[in-house]
């Protein structure tokens, strides 16, 4: 395992998702541990093909690269990520967690889950996620993964 950094540089879709974890206070930086980062992660992966569509795959592992990930997993098309918290925003961790549910390039084809905790009293408390923050990371993994299928297609 790595301790977490990650040296690429974030895409346009990281950012977006950066702005909209942003806009409602729950945008994360490493919390501390060993973590790994999501391409070491990948790397370590020794399936030759993966049983999701790989266009949401890649687009989902760019789309959480910002935060490390505590499990992936490309035969079930799960990832999860480590809990997360902004240095400007001490008191709220999240933990984001993305399943490929099928083999097609759909809207329906993948599911983003969140979870929020705020610090009260020395102790981490579930929170609510803000509206919409769980739906925007969806679109913003769609939209990465119809770029790549596009760009794919331009190549052939």
């Amino acid at each position: 395992m790595t301790d977490g950094s990650n040296s690429q540089s974030r895409t346009p879709f990281s950012a977006a998702l950066a702005l909209a974890l942003v806009s409602g206070a729950v945008l994360l930086a490493g919390c501390g541990g060993k973590k790994s980062s999501p391409k070491a992660l990948a790397e370590q992966q020794s399936v030759q093909t993966i049983g999701v569509n790989s266009y949401l795959w890649r687009a989902s592992l760019e789309t959480m690269q910002f935060m490390p990930l505590a499990q992936v997993d490309s035969a079930g098309g799960v990832i999860v990520g480590d809990w997360y918290q902004n240095a400007a925003v001490p008191g709220e961790r999240v933990k984001v967690t993305v399943a490929i549910l099928d083999g097609a390039l759909r809207a329906d084809a993948v599911q983003v889950s969140a979870q929020r905790e705020v610090m009260t009293n020395g102790q981490w408390a579930a929170a609510p996620v803000r509206a919409g923050t769980v739906q925007r990371l969806e679109e913003i993994i769609l939209e990465k993964a119809r770029t790549l299928r596009q760009a794919s297609l331009a190549r052939n």
